[in-house]
């Protein structure tokens, strides 16, 4: 248990499709502007985790509650409210290329929030400027910038609303070393500076190390471990060793045809 009431907290959730469980009961709680990066394998459920605290997917069972309000239930107006508390940077950036980057930062204050255009200009610029790009790259389409700078417009929009909570899908996917220390360094400082509680969900161990207060690992539809970061290499839980140092040999077990 956390000392301060949990931003967020999961509890017994289960979600299947048809036969296929994939949240079998997992519990985990998220304290206020703490940063938690879940890592798995994939096909473990992260991104359904990810759905279903957002509301777009129902768990059978199991309590989701944000600011100790339940959520599972949420329909119209509240429901609205629950989504406002968020922000998100996808997988792959995810922007609309027919809109100019300034437009792609702004468009929750433009769409949701009904802000005036100059304000959300104003707004999505300075923005731009906390994740390092300059005024002129507003102007631009997102298919002329780089894949680091694209994520960084992609980190911009997710932040520009003020949430209360973020989530990080894969947020260095597709980026070289380099780059994707210089997004985690981003993370990192905007989650900080915003007092935003993250929720991250990666393959990137290097990432998760940077990025994380606390990492747990799923697999199997449930949590198997979670500690602070530093814990991660002091650990025999062989799960997470054999996911941390990316051995075929070990518990976890891929499928592989063989010809």
């Amino acid at each position: 248990m956390h000392r301060n009431a949990p931003k967020i907290a999961l509890e017994g959730v289960i979600k299947s499709f048809g036969s296929k469980h994939v949240l079998r009961g997992l519990d985990l709680e998220i304290a206020p502007q703490e940063s938690v990066v879940v890592i798995g394998g994939s096909g473990t459920g992260k991104s359904v985790l990810l759905k279903s605290i957002l509301g777009i997917l129902t768990p059978e069972q199991g309590s989701i509650k944000i600011n100790g309000q339940e959520t599972t239930n949420l329909s119209g107006r509240a429901y609205d409210d629950h989504l406002a508390k968020f922000g998100m940077l996808f997988q792959g950036s995810a922007l609309f290329d027919s809109l100019p980057v300034w437009q792609n930062v702004a468009f929750k204050l433009l769409q949701v929030q009904r802000m005036n255009r100059k304000d959300a200009k104003a707004r999505a610029l300075d923005t731009l400027a906390q994740v390092g790009l300059t005024p002129d790259v507003g102007e631009l389409s997102p298919s002329e910038l780089s894949g680091g700078m694209q994520k960084r417009v992609a980190l911009a929009r997710a932040i520009v609303a003020d949430p209360e909570i973020v989530f990080f899908d894969e947020p260095t996917t597709g980026l070289d070393p380099i780059m994707a220390d210089v997004i985690n360094d981003l993370i990192v400082k905007c989650v900080k500076d915003r007092g935003i509680t993250a929720l991250s969900i990666t393959h990137d161990m290097a990432s998760a190390r940077k990025i994380a207060d606390r990492i747990a690992m799923l697999y199997d539809g449930k949590i198997i471990w979670e500690g602070a970061t530093k814990e991660i290499d002091h650990t025999d839980n062989p799960y997470l060793n054999q996911f941390i140092h990316g051995r075929a040999d070990g518990p976890i077990k891929m499928q592989v045809h063989r010809l």
